[in-house]
């Protein structure tokens, strides 16, 4: 357990470097950005750049919802603040679509009028925002497989590193074609991938705030496990939740009429162990009864099935 909490707090402090250096950056390139768009006197680039801003400000969202995490539980918040980083990726993925839609929105309007743009300016813009977007991607590349709330930082700045990419290459054609309409197009299919992407967070975000089981676990292994330990007949009211986006909890009764589990060798401690090593959950309770206690319909169908 003392392993799992510095886990944590290694955790929690290079996510804050992370974030720290992420949300610098891109709000430097913000600014740089609406001062070129102004300059230049180029309303697509001052659009993208109000863009950038809300980016930065789903960062800070992030970030604070991952603070959050490590606060310490109190009376009125008894499981602490963890689910924050939950409704954190849930906002990140609504805000996401609808600024995929702003950016779709654009450029149905510029494929129907397609206008002249400043395209030496736009190409060194858009290669600074890879530079940026990208390379603060990288920070939360590898935890954004196992947190949500990461993932979500992690696809706004993967977003804004591929819309930089398209723009690049549809301004080196435009450099080389005039062909105005390669902007919009480039734009729209771009718009598709995120889309994609952002719509599988989402639901993933709505799953967990309805308390579904996480998908990284598997429901039934965890039942079957359940009924290895000595003595267990049966499982029943097993519950498995997201308490955030990187700690689940589990609930069961475990029916045991021969013997408690604190008679088993190891009996608590040697199950909690199993359930973080195996299935990363880290928060377990059990209750456990003798077979006067589940003597329901419901309890004998459970034990009949082994559930």
């Amino acid at each position: 357990m003392h392993d799992h909490h510095e886990h944590h707090h290694q955790l929690a402090g290079q996510l804050n470097l992370s974030f720290g250096l992420a949300v610098a950056a891109n709000l430097s390139f913000t600014v740089v950005e609406a001062l070129l768009a102004l300059s230049a006197d180029s309303v697509g680039l001052l659009a993208d750049a109000g863009h950038n801003l809300s980016d930065v400000l789903g960062l800070a969202l992030a970030w604070a919802a991952s603070y959050l995490v490590t606060k310490k539980a109190s009376a009125r918040f008894s499981y602490g603040y963890r689910r924050t980083t939950i409704l954190a990726a849930l906002v990140n993925a609504v805000v996401l679509i609808i600024a995929s839609f702003y950016i779709a929105l654009g450029a149905f309007e510029k494929l129907m009028s397609p206008t002249p743009i400043a395209v030496e300016v736009v190409i060194f813009v858009a290669a600074l925002g890879i530079l940026v977007n990208g390379g603060t991607a990288l920070l939360f590349l590898r935890q954004s497989h196992h947190d949500l709330n990461i993932k979500g930082a992690f696809l706004h700045l993967a977003f804004d590193a591929l819309v930089s990419a398209g723009v690049v290459i549809s301004g080196v054609a435009l450099y080389y074609t005039s062909a105005y309409w390669i902007d919009p197009i480039v734009a729209l299919v771009i718009v598709a991938v995120i889309l994609g992407l952002t719509w599988r967070m989402l639901r993933d975000a709505l799953a967990l705030i309805l308390d579904a089981v996480p998908l990284n676990i598997d429901q039934q292994a965890v039942t079957n496990y359940l009924l290895t330990i000595p003595g267990v007949e049966a499982v029943h009211d097993l519950h498995i939740w997201a308490m955030s986006t990187r700690e689940t909890g589990l609930t069961a009764h475990l029916v045991m009429p021969e013997q408690p589990l604190w008679a088993v060798p190891d009996g608590y401690q040697s199950v909690s162990k199993t359930l973080a090593d195996q299935f990363s959950i880290h928060h377990v309770t059990l209750q456990v009864e003798r077979g006067e206690d589940c003597q329901t319909q419901d309890c004998d169908q459970e034990r009949a099935h082994g559930i």
